[in-house]
């Protein structure tokens, strides 16, 4: 098998095949026996672990069960799904326009029971109007250099983010106070973001905490995230969405916010932080 035309997904197969020649080495087993024991070729083991062959679910389980080593399957198997999928590269999604990349999600969305939202830098999707999200999502085009459907993706995004009023789900989020006074649009549209933010501060599954610039971290600030359940995060960075599943990394990104919501201020005192940023706008 040639190496995969994204030098991402390479690197995430090459570095699963380096776990599973590691995890194979501290059992003290040769290629040969691992394959006897897993009732394979010899060099079915060979090509997995040059990263030659990706491997199944199935074969890593197998993998582990003949080195003892059954309690790494689970990572190693979210690794594997991560290398086919976990790097969704902004660019190709925006490549016809931002609508597209509005709907990508529509299915996780209804599929996810509880959501837990950390963000820095802006309004969470979930939680914008039409006007703020018109000026951000016609920023995010202008700097990308996208096909203009500005007006057509932000329809999707509110239509997505319709989950919002469903039955059956929870919201948690978190916001650095910044979110509050970043101008990414006009003052008036800006005081109709943060007074629809007051209004979904009411709403009974929905949970907002900010944490106040006066706040000693105990964690730093950190890029947005958003955690799915308990099985799938979503982080964002300037050319990529990376989509996390290793348990292990769920759960390092659970903890942070766990530490962040320990933090954000909320109920009177989260609404005051709202109100100021309100003011401020003059």
């Amino acid at each position: 098998m040639p190496p995969h035309p994204s030098s991402r997904v390479q690197k995430a197969r090459e570095a699963l095949a380096g776990r599973l020649r590691e995890i194979r080495k501290d059992a003290g087993i040769s290629g040969r026996e691992l394959a006897v024991r897993c009732g394979w070729s010899e060099s079915k083991s060979s090509r997995i672990e040059n990263a030659k062959t990706p491997p199944s679910d199935a074969d890593i389980r197998a993998w582990c069960r003949a080195c003892a080593a059954e309690d790494q399957a689970p990572d190693l198997i979210a690794t594997n799904r991560e290398s086919a999928e976990a790097h969704v590269e902004w660019k190709r999604l925006q490549r016809t326009g931002l609508r597209r990349l509005q709907e990508s999600t529509g299915d996780l969305y209804q599929q996810t029971k509880t959501f837990r939202v950390y963000v820095s830098d802006v309004i969470p999707g979930f939680l914008q109007t039409p006007g703020y999200a018109f000026a951000l999502l016609a920023s995010i085009a202008d700097f990308r250099g996208t096909p203009d459907d500005v007006s057509e993706a932000v329809a999707a995004r509110i239509r997505r983010n319709e989950v919002l009023k469903m039955g059956g789900r929870r919201f948690s989020f978190v916001l650095e106070e910044s979110v509050l006074r970043y101008r990414l649009c006009t003052a008036e549209t800006m005081a109709a973001q943060l007074g629809h933010l007051l209004g979904v501060m009411d709403l009974q599954n929905v949970a907002v905490g900010i944490v106040p610039f006066s706040e000693q971290r105990a964690v730093w600030p950190m890029p947005t995230f958003t955690i799915f359940d308990d099985s799938r995060v979503h982080a964002d960075t300037l050319d990529a969405a990376a989509t996390l599943t290793q348990p292990s990394q769920v759960e390092l990104y659970a903890r942070a916010f766990g530490r962040f919501s320990q933090q954000a201020a909320r109920g009177s005192a989260a609404r005051s932080l709202v109100v100021d940023a309100v003011a401020s706008l003059g």
